[in-house]
Protein backbone atom coordinates (compact mmCIF):
# COMPACT_ATOMS: atom_id res chain seq x y z
CA UNK A 1 0.00 0.00 0.00
CA UNK A 2 1.41 3.53 -0.75
CA UNK A 3 0.97 6.02 1.63
CA UNK A 4 -0.57 9.40 0.69
CA UNK A 5 1.96 12.16 0.66
CA UNK A 6 0.66 15.77 1.46
CA UNK A 7 2.05 18.94 2.50
CA UNK A 8 1.01 19.34 6.58
CA UNK A 9 3.19 22.21 7.53
CA UNK A 10 4.46 24.79 5.32
CA UNK A 11 7.02 27.66 7.01
CA UNK A 12 7.70 30.84 5.24
CA UNK A 13 10.79 33.24 6.54
CA UNK A 14 11.19 32.08 9.82
CA UNK A 15 13.74 33.35 11.95
CA UNK A 16 14.22 32.95 15.92
CA UNK A 17 16.43 35.47 17.85
CA UNK A 18 17.46 35.25 21.44
CA UNK A 19 18.22 38.33 22.90
CA UNK A 20 20.93 40.06 20.06
CA UNK A 21 21.57 36.05 19.06
CA UNK A 22 20.01 34.84 15.93
CA UNK A 23 19.61 31.30 15.95
CA UNK A 24 17.40 30.73 12.64
CA UNK A 25 17.38 33.28 9.89
CA UNK A 26 15.10 33.14 6.82
CA UNK A 27 13.89 29.42 6.75
CA UNK A 28 11.25 28.08 3.72
CA UNK A 29 10.19 24.82 4.46
CA UNK A 30 7.77 22.32 3.56
CA UNK A 31 7.19 19.28 5.99
CA UNK A 32 4.52 16.18 4.05
CA UNK A 33 2.77 13.72 5.70
CA UNK A 34 4.03 9.80 5.23
CA UNK A 35 7.61 10.80 4.92
CA UNK A 36 10.57 11.15 7.22
CA UNK A 37 12.18 14.36 7.14
CA UNK A 38 15.54 15.01 8.66
CA UNK A 39 17.16 17.99 10.01
CA UNK A 40 20.65 17.65 10.33
CA UNK A 41 23.53 20.75 11.16
CA UNK A 42 26.16 21.11 13.51
CA UNK A 43 25.63 21.98 17.26
CA UNK A 44 24.27 25.65 17.51
CA UNK A 45 23.03 25.07 13.20
CA UNK A 46 19.97 25.55 14.35
CA UNK A 47 18.48 22.40 14.13
CA UNK A 48 16.66 21.50 17.05
CA UNK A 49 15.67 25.50 17.60
CA UNK A 50 13.22 24.74 14.40
CA UNK A 51 11.95 21.17 15.87
CA UNK A 52 10.64 23.16 18.96
CA UNK A 53 9.68 26.09 16.56
CA UNK A 54 7.25 23.95 15.36
CA UNK A 55 5.89 21.87 18.22
CA UNK A 56 5.41 25.04 20.45
CA UNK A 57 8.53 25.36 22.57
CA UNK A 58 9.41 28.61 21.42
CA UNK A 59 7.43 31.22 19.14
CA UNK A 60 9.09 32.35 15.88
CA UNK A 61 10.61 36.06 16.43
CA UNK A 62 9.85 36.28 12.06
CA UNK A 63 8.39 34.57 9.19
CA UNK A 64 4.76 32.24 9.05
CA UNK A 65 4.18 28.91 10.40
CA UNK A 66 1.08 27.48 8.35
CA UNK A 67 -0.77 24.29 9.17
CA UNK A 68 -2.84 22.91 6.20
CA UNK A 69 -2.51 25.74 4.76
CA UNK A 70 -3.58 28.20 7.66
CA UNK A 71 -1.28 30.47 9.68
CA UNK A 72 -0.99 29.06 13.06
CA UNK A 73 0.48 30.65 16.46
CA UNK A 74 1.50 28.21 19.38
CA UNK A 75 2.20 29.93 22.83
CA UNK A 76 3.28 26.39 24.94
CA UNK A 77 3.50 22.73 23.25
CA UNK A 78 0.30 22.44 24.82
CA UNK A 79 -1.73 24.11 21.82
CA UNK A 80 0.62 22.46 19.35
CA UNK A 81 -0.66 19.30 20.90
CA UNK A 82 -3.91 20.32 20.49
CA UNK A 83 -3.05 20.63 16.51
CA UNK A 84 -1.17 16.93 16.43
CA UNK A 85 2.34 18.45 16.78
CA UNK A 86 4.42 16.58 19.25
CA UNK A 87 7.92 16.68 20.43
CA UNK A 88 10.05 13.92 21.74
CA UNK A 89 13.55 14.74 23.32
CA UNK A 90 16.45 12.65 23.79
CA UNK A 91 15.39 13.29 27.96
CA UNK A 92 12.23 11.87 27.96
CA UNK A 93 9.00 13.24 30.10
CA UNK A 94 7.70 10.16 31.76
CA UNK A 95 6.46 8.97 35.26
CA UNK A 96 9.47 6.20 36.09
CA UNK A 97 7.69 5.05 39.27
CA UNK A 98 4.45 4.48 37.34
CA UNK A 99 3.21 1.99 34.92
CA UNK A 100 3.04 2.12 31.29
CA UNK A 101 -0.35 2.70 31.15
CA UNK A 102 -0.39 5.68 33.79
CA UNK A 103 1.87 6.72 31.33
CA UNK A 104 0.11 6.67 28.09
CA UNK A 105 -3.42 7.27 29.21
CA UNK A 106 -2.56 10.19 31.62
CA UNK A 107 -5.39 13.22 30.51
CA UNK A 108 -6.65 11.06 28.22
CA UNK A 109 -8.50 8.63 31.17
CA UNK A 110 -12.26 7.37 30.13
CA UNK A 111 -14.13 8.59 32.73
CA UNK A 112 -17.95 6.85 33.91
CA UNK A 113 -19.65 9.91 35.45
CA UNK A 114 -16.35 11.72 37.90
CA UNK A 115 -14.86 8.64 37.83
CA UNK A 116 -12.45 6.81 36.04
CA UNK A 117 -13.22 3.50 33.58
CA UNK A 118 -9.99 1.33 34.34
CA UNK A 119 -11.12 -1.12 31.95
CA UNK A 120 -12.22 0.91 29.05
CA UNK A 121 -8.95 2.91 29.69
CA UNK A 122 -7.20 0.25 29.11
CA UNK A 123 -8.98 -0.71 26.41
CA UNK A 124 -8.35 2.48 24.30
CA UNK A 125 -4.52 2.23 25.28
CA UNK A 126 -4.48 -1.48 24.04
CA UNK A 127 -6.36 -0.23 20.58
CA UNK A 128 -3.52 2.44 20.40
CA UNK A 129 -0.89 -0.02 20.33
CA UNK A 130 -2.89 -2.84 17.73
CA UNK A 131 -3.39 -0.18 15.77
CA UNK A 132 0.04 1.07 14.88
CA UNK A 133 1.63 -2.73 16.06
CA UNK A 134 3.37 -0.90 19.07
CA UNK A 135 3.55 -3.42 22.04
CA UNK A 136 4.85 -2.31 25.89
CA UNK A 137 3.74 -3.99 28.99
CA UNK A 138 0.73 -1.81 30.44
CA UNK A 139 1.41 -3.12 33.90
CA UNK A 140 5.14 -2.51 33.70
CA UNK A 141 6.76 0.25 35.85
CA UNK A 142 8.30 2.68 33.09
CA UNK A 143 11.97 3.13 35.10
CA UNK A 144 12.02 -0.68 34.82
CA UNK A 145 11.88 -0.98 31.19
CA UNK A 146 14.49 -0.32 28.35
CA UNK A 147 15.69 3.04 26.89
CA UNK A 148 14.19 2.30 23.42
CA UNK A 149 11.02 0.78 25.30
CA UNK A 150 10.48 4.44 27.10
CA UNK A 151 10.84 5.91 23.73
CA UNK A 152 7.88 3.71 22.99
CA UNK A 153 5.41 5.15 25.56
CA UNK A 154 6.40 8.04 24.81
CA UNK A 155 5.40 7.90 21.23
CA UNK A 156 2.23 5.57 22.01
CA UNK A 157 1.26 8.77 24.32
CA UNK A 158 1.60 11.26 21.42
CA UNK A 159 -0.59 8.73 18.94
CA UNK A 160 -3.01 8.35 22.02
CA UNK A 161 -3.47 11.99 21.44
CA UNK A 162 -4.03 11.97 17.27
CA UNK A 163 -0.52 13.43 16.60
CA UNK A 164 -0.20 14.36 12.96
CA UNK A 165 3.35 15.20 13.45
CA UNK A 166 6.00 13.96 15.65
CA UNK A 167 9.42 15.63 15.80
CA UNK A 168 12.65 13.18 17.01
CA UNK A 169 14.65 15.02 18.53
CA UNK A 170 18.11 13.04 19.02
CA UNK A 171 16.25 10.58 19.99
CA UNK A 172 19.66 7.82 19.71
CA UNK A 173 21.94 9.72 21.51
CA UNK A 174 20.93 7.56 25.17
CA UNK A 175 20.73 4.38 23.27
CA UNK A 176 22.79 1.49 22.81
CA UNK A 177 24.11 0.66 19.76
CA UNK A 178 22.01 -2.76 19.46
CA UNK A 179 18.65 -0.81 20.19
CA UNK A 180 18.93 1.90 17.29
CA UNK A 181 17.79 -0.65 14.58
CA UNK A 182 14.21 -1.40 16.49
CA UNK A 183 13.99 2.75 16.96
CA UNK A 184 14.46 3.52 12.77
CA UNK A 185 12.60 0.79 12.07
CA UNK A 186 10.05 2.59 14.94
CA UNK A 187 10.54 5.60 13.02
CA UNK A 188 9.97 4.41 9.65
CA UNK A 189 6.56 2.49 10.11
CA UNK A 190 5.01 5.98 11.71
CA UNK A 191 5.85 7.53 8.45
CA UNK A 192 4.08 4.52 6.80
CA UNK A 193 0.73 5.12 9.33
CA UNK A 194 0.79 8.68 7.19
CA UNK A 195 2.46 10.30 10.16
CA UNK A 196 4.76 13.13 9.00
CA UNK A 197 7.59 12.48 10.79
CA UNK A 198 11.03 15.24 11.95
CA UNK A 199 14.11 13.44 12.35
CA UNK A 200 16.92 15.67 14.15
CA UNK A 201 20.34 14.37 14.29
CA UNK A 202 24.10 14.33 13.86
CA UNK A 203 24.03 10.84 13.43
CA UNK A 204 24.68 10.90 9.46
CA UNK A 205 24.48 7.19 9.12
CA UNK A 206 21.13 6.70 10.62
CA UNK A 207 20.21 9.92 8.11
CA UNK A 208 21.13 8.29 5.25
CA UNK A 209 19.37 4.65 6.36
CA UNK A 210 16.17 6.00 7.73
CA UNK A 211 14.69 9.26 6.39
CA UNK A 212 13.38 10.30 3.20
CA UNK A 213 14.35 14.14 2.55
CA UNK A 214 17.10 15.99 4.16
CA UNK A 215 17.62 19.57 5.34
CA UNK A 216 20.95 21.33 6.05
CA UNK A 217 21.06 23.80 8.29
CA UNK A 218 24.33 26.06 9.10
CA UNK A 219 24.39 28.69 11.06
CA UNK A 220 21.15 29.24 11.33
CA UNK A 221 20.54 28.95 7.90
CA UNK A 222 18.89 26.83 5.31
CA UNK A 223 21.98 25.42 3.04
CA UNK A 224 19.47 23.02 0.97
CA UNK A 225 16.40 19.93 1.39
CA UNK A 226 16.64 17.50 -0.98
CA UNK A 227 16.13 13.39 -1.12
CA UNK A 228 17.73 11.89 0.77
CA UNK A 229 18.62 9.25 -1.68
CA UNK A 230 20.62 11.96 -3.40
CA UNK A 231 22.78 12.25 -0.39
CA UNK A 232 25.89 10.72 0.83
CA UNK A 233 28.11 10.65 4.13
CA UNK A 234 30.76 13.13 1.97
CA UNK A 235 27.96 15.15 0.40
CA UNK A 236 26.21 15.75 4.01
CA UNK A 237 29.43 16.26 5.66
CA UNK A 238 30.38 18.92 3.01
CA UNK A 239 26.69 20.51 3.86
CA UNK A 240 26.61 20.63 7.26
CA UNK A 241 30.77 21.66 7.89
CA UNK A 242 30.97 23.80 4.35
CA UNK A 243 34.28 21.61 3.99
CA UNK A 244 35.04 18.02 2.22
CA UNK A 245 35.36 14.88 4.00
CA UNK A 246 39.31 14.97 3.60
CA UNK A 247 39.70 17.80 5.43
CA UNK A 248 37.94 16.71 8.26
CA UNK A 249 41.48 14.71 9.59
CA UNK A 250 45.06 16.72 10.58
CA UNK A 251 47.98 15.61 10.00
CA UNK A 252 49.20 12.98 12.02
CA UNK A 253 52.96 13.42 12.93
CA UNK A 254 55.30 9.85 12.26
CA UNK A 255 56.15 8.17 15.27
CA UNK A 256 59.91 7.70 16.52
CA UNK A 257 60.06 3.98 15.68
CA UNK A 258 63.03 3.67 17.94
CA UNK A 259 62.21 4.63 21.00
CA UNK A 260 61.02 2.49 23.79
CA UNK A 261 56.84 1.63 23.93
CA UNK A 262 55.03 3.39 26.65
CA UNK A 263 52.96 0.19 26.81
CA UNK A 264 53.43 -3.44 26.11
CA UNK A 265 50.42 -5.43 26.60
CA UNK A 266 51.55 -9.55 26.65
CA UNK A 267 48.96 -12.19 26.36
CA UNK A 268 46.46 -10.51 27.82
CA UNK A 269 43.13 -12.70 28.07
CA UNK A 270 39.69 -12.57 30.09
CA UNK A 271 38.33 -16.27 29.65
CA UNK A 272 34.66 -15.22 27.34
CA UNK A 273 36.04 -12.01 26.66
CA UNK A 274 39.41 -11.80 24.83
CA UNK A 275 42.57 -13.97 24.65
CA UNK A 276 46.13 -13.77 23.86
CA UNK A 277 46.24 -9.81 23.02
CA UNK A 278 49.53 -8.73 22.69
CA UNK A 279 50.66 -5.22 21.02
CA UNK A 280 52.91 -2.20 21.91
CA UNK A 281 52.10 1.51 21.64
CA UNK A 282 55.07 4.10 21.32
CA UNK A 283 55.58 7.51 22.12
CA UNK A 284 53.67 9.95 20.11
CA UNK A 285 51.71 6.87 17.97
CA UNK A 286 48.26 6.53 17.47
CA UNK A 287 46.91 2.90 17.38
CA UNK A 288 43.76 1.62 16.44
CA UNK A 289 41.82 -0.80 17.92
CA UNK A 290 39.39 -1.70 15.54
CA UNK A 291 36.55 -4.57 15.30
CA UNK A 292 32.70 -5.18 14.89
CA UNK A 293 30.37 -4.66 18.34
CA UNK A 294 30.92 -7.21 21.07
CA UNK A 295 35.06 -7.92 19.39
CA UNK A 296 36.11 -6.88 22.66
CA UNK A 297 37.50 -3.71 22.09
CA UNK A 298 36.56 -1.95 24.60
CA UNK A 299 37.09 -4.66 27.06
CA UNK A 300 40.39 -4.96 26.16
CA UNK A 301 41.20 -0.98 27.20
CA UNK A 302 39.04 -1.35 30.10
CA UNK A 303 41.21 -4.16 31.35
CA UNK A 304 44.49 -2.35 30.26
CA UNK A 305 43.27 0.73 32.55
CA UNK A 306 42.46 -1.95 35.54
CA UNK A 307 39.05 -1.60 35.58
CA UNK A 308 38.11 -5.34 34.74
CA UNK A 309 40.53 -8.17 35.65
CA UNK A 310 42.58 -10.13 33.35
CA UNK A 311 45.51 -11.92 33.07
CA UNK A 312 48.76 -11.23 30.93
CA UNK A 313 51.32 -8.80 31.47
CA UNK A 314 50.97 -5.20 31.12
CA UNK A 315 53.80 -2.98 31.56
CA UNK A 316 53.81 0.39 31.46
CA UNK A 317 56.81 2.93 30.70
CA UNK A 318 59.20 -0.37 31.29
CA UNK A 319 57.30 -1.17 34.68
CA UNK A 320 54.53 -3.18 36.46
CA UNK A 321 52.35 -0.34 37.53
CA UNK A 322 49.90 -2.56 39.71
CA UNK A 323 46.38 -3.73 38.75
CA UNK A 324 44.04 -1.23 40.33
CA UNK A 325 42.54 1.83 38.38
CA UNK A 326 43.74 4.50 40.97
CA UNK A 327 47.58 2.73 40.38
CA UNK A 328 47.40 2.86 36.51
CA UNK A 329 46.32 6.94 36.39
CA UNK A 330 49.09 8.02 39.23
CA UNK A 331 51.29 6.10 36.88
CA UNK A 332 49.87 7.97 34.04
CA UNK A 333 47.29 6.31 32.02
CA UNK A 334 44.07 8.19 31.18
CA UNK A 335 40.70 7.02 29.31
CA UNK A 336 37.90 8.64 27.52
CA UNK A 337 35.37 6.34 28.48
CA UNK A 338 32.18 4.73 26.20
CA UNK A 339 29.86 6.66 27.34
CA UNK A 340 30.43 9.50 28.53
CA UNK A 341 27.28 10.02 30.47
CA UNK A 342 27.45 6.83 32.25
CA UNK A 343 30.97 6.39 32.54
CA UNK A 344 32.80 9.33 32.76
CA UNK A 345 30.97 13.05 33.58
CA UNK A 346 28.83 14.00 36.49
CA UNK A 347 26.26 15.00 34.44
CA UNK A 348 24.63 17.60 36.88
CA UNK A 349 27.73 18.58 38.97
CA UNK A 350 30.07 21.93 37.75
CA UNK A 351 32.00 22.16 35.18
CA UNK A 352 35.17 22.58 37.19
CA UNK A 353 34.22 19.19 39.62
CA UNK A 354 33.99 17.52 36.78
CA UNK A 355 37.44 18.30 35.26
CA UNK A 356 38.95 17.83 38.45
CA UNK A 357 37.19 14.96 39.90
CA UNK A 358 40.33 12.13 38.97
CA UNK A 359 42.79 14.71 41.15
CA UNK A 360 41.26 15.98 43.83
CA UNK A 361 44.47 14.68 45.66
CA UNK A 362 46.77 17.35 43.61
CA UNK A 363 44.42 20.34 45.16
CA UNK A 364 44.20 19.18 48.16
CA UNK A 365 45.77 20.60 51.64
CA UNK A 366 45.35 20.85 55.50
CA UNK A 367 42.98 23.19 54.51
CA UNK A 368 40.91 21.33 52.35
CA UNK A 369 41.06 22.14 48.71
CA UNK A 370 42.74 24.81 47.10
CA UNK A 371 39.92 26.22 45.01
CA UNK A 372 41.96 29.10 43.64
CA UNK A 373 44.72 26.85 42.16
CA UNK A 374 41.94 24.59 41.45
CA UNK A 375 40.00 26.85 38.92
CA UNK A 376 42.90 28.14 38.15
CA UNK A 377 44.39 24.88 36.35
CA UNK A 378 41.48 24.10 35.39
CA UNK A 379 40.38 27.45 33.21
CA UNK A 380 44.01 26.87 31.51
CA UNK A 381 42.97 23.39 30.10
CA UNK A 382 39.63 24.27 29.19
CA UNK A 383 41.00 26.45 27.19
CA UNK A 384 43.73 23.83 25.67
CA UNK A 385 41.20 21.68 24.96
CA UNK A 386 38.80 24.89 23.08
CA UNK A 387 35.96 23.84 25.81
CA UNK A 388 33.13 26.75 25.12
CA UNK A 389 31.21 27.35 28.52
CA UNK A 390 29.73 30.49 30.39
CA UNK A 391 30.90 29.78 33.91
CA UNK A 392 33.07 26.81 35.65
CA UNK A 393 30.08 26.49 37.68
CA UNK A 394 27.91 25.27 35.43
CA UNK A 395 26.68 21.91 35.27
CA UNK A 396 28.16 19.54 32.57
CA UNK A 397 24.59 19.22 31.25
CA UNK A 398 24.48 22.51 30.04
CA UNK A 399 27.03 22.19 27.56
CA UNK A 400 26.76 20.40 23.89
CA UNK A 401 27.88 16.73 23.48
CA UNK A 402 31.16 17.88 21.62
CA UNK A 403 31.79 20.59 24.76
CA UNK A 404 31.15 17.51 27.15
CA UNK A 405 33.67 15.03 25.43
CA UNK A 406 36.13 17.90 25.75
CA UNK A 407 35.69 18.20 29.49
CA UNK A 408 36.58 14.56 29.21
CA UNK A 409 40.23 15.62 27.46
CA UNK A 410 40.08 18.18 29.75
CA UNK A 411 40.38 15.93 32.70
CA UNK A 412 43.05 13.68 30.54
CA UNK A 413 45.25 16.76 29.76
CA UNK A 414 45.30 17.77 33.73
CA UNK A 415 46.73 14.98 34.69
CA UNK A 416 49.65 15.13 31.95
CA UNK A 417 49.35 10.93 30.72
CA UNK A 418 51.59 9.09 28.70
CA UNK A 419 48.76 6.94 27.55
CA UNK A 420 45.43 7.96 27.06
CA UNK A 421 42.76 5.83 25.97
CA UNK A 422 40.14 7.51 23.82
CA UNK A 423 37.14 4.65 23.58
CA UNK A 424 34.70 6.15 21.32
CA UNK A 425 36.17 9.88 21.66
CA UNK A 426 33.15 11.38 19.35
CA UNK A 427 30.32 9.33 20.00
CA UNK A 428 27.23 11.75 19.83
CA UNK A 429 29.10 14.33 18.55
CA UNK A 430 28.20 16.47 15.75
CA UNK A 431 30.20 16.65 12.61
CA UNK A 432 31.96 20.04 13.36
CA UNK A 433 32.98 19.15 16.62
CA UNK A 434 34.11 15.75 16.06
CA UNK A 435 37.43 17.98 13.91
CA UNK A 436 38.30 19.67 17.41
CA UNK A 437 38.39 16.31 18.70
CA UNK A 438 40.68 14.90 15.99
CA UNK A 439 43.14 18.34 16.12
CA UNK A 440 43.01 17.29 20.33
CA UNK A 441 43.96 13.82 19.66
CA UNK A 442 46.64 14.33 16.93
CA UNK A 443 47.90 17.07 19.43
CA UNK A 444 48.86 14.69 22.20
CA UNK A 445 50.43 12.46 19.59
CA UNK A 446 52.43 15.26 18.43
CA UNK A 447 53.55 16.11 22.20
CA UNK A 448 54.71 12.72 22.98
CA UNK A 449 51.84 10.99 24.01
CA UNK A 450 50.93 7.51 23.13
CA UNK A 451 47.00 7.33 22.44
CA UNK A 452 44.89 3.98 22.12
CA UNK A 453 41.93 4.95 19.99
CA UNK A 454 38.82 2.92 19.51
CA UNK A 455 36.43 3.32 17.30
CA UNK A 456 33.58 2.10 15.80
CA UNK A 457 34.12 4.72 12.84
CA UNK A 458 36.13 3.14 10.11
CA UNK A 459 37.00 6.48 8.60
CA UNK A 460 37.74 7.76 12.17
CA UNK A 461 40.20 4.73 12.43
CA UNK A 462 41.44 5.10 9.28
CA UNK A 463 41.84 8.90 9.28
CA UNK A 464 44.22 8.74 12.70
CA UNK A 465 45.84 5.86 13.52
CA UNK A 466 49.10 5.26 12.52
CA UNK A 467 48.65 1.75 13.15
CA UNK A 468 45.90 -0.68 13.72
CA UNK A 469 45.19 -4.03 16.07
CA UNK A 470 42.03 -5.59 14.74
CA UNK A 471 40.36 -7.70 16.79
CA UNK A 472 37.68 -10.55 16.15
CA UNK A 473 35.82 -12.61 18.46
CA UNK A 474 38.55 -11.18 21.50
CA UNK A 475 41.79 -12.61 19.45
CA UNK A 476 44.20 -10.09 17.30
CA UNK A 477 42.82 -10.68 13.85
CA UNK A 478 45.79 -8.16 12.21
CA UNK A 479 48.00 -5.53 12.41
CA UNK A 480 47.58 -3.32 9.89
CA UNK A 481 50.28 -0.37 8.70
CA UNK A 482 51.26 1.91 5.84
CA UNK A 483 49.86 0.76 2.79
CA UNK A 484 48.08 -2.40 4.24
CA UNK A 485 46.03 0.23 6.33
CA UNK A 486 42.88 0.25 3.66
CA UNK A 487 39.24 -0.61 4.31
CA UNK A 488 38.95 -3.33 2.40
CA UNK A 489 41.54 -4.89 4.69
CA UNK A 490 40.17 -4.09 8.12
CA UNK A 491 37.15 -5.40 7.12
CA UNK A 492 38.72 -8.28 6.20
CA UNK A 493 40.41 -9.04 9.10
CA UNK A 494 37.02 -7.83 11.18
CA UNK A 495 35.33 -10.50 9.84
CA UNK A 496 38.01 -12.93 9.71
CA UNK A 497 36.70 -14.90 13.04
CA UNK A 498 32.74 -14.93 12.46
Amino acid sequence: MTTRVDTLLTLSGVGKTFGGTVALEGIDLSIETGKVHAFVGENGAGKSTLGKLIVGVHAPSAGRIALDGAEVHFASPAQALDHGLVGISQELSLMPQRTVLDNIALGREVMRGPFVDARATRAAVQAVMDRYDMQVDLDARVGDIPVVEQQKVEILRALSRDARLIVFDEPTARLPSDQVAPLLALVRQLAGAGKAVIYVSHFLEEILEATDTVTILRNGRHIRTGPTASETHETLVEGVTGSVLGEQYPEITAPDAAQAPVLSVRGLSRPGVFENVSFDIRPGEIVGLAGLVGSGRSEIARAILGADPATGEIRFNGGDTGRSIAARLAAGMAMIPENRREQGLMIDRPIVENVTLSHLRRFSGALGLDRRRERAEVTQQCTATGLKYNSLDDPAAALSGGNQQKILFARAALGDPALLIADEPTRGVDVGAKRSIYDLIAGLAARGKAILLISSELEEILGLSHRVIVVSRGRVAGELEGADLTESALMTAAFSGT
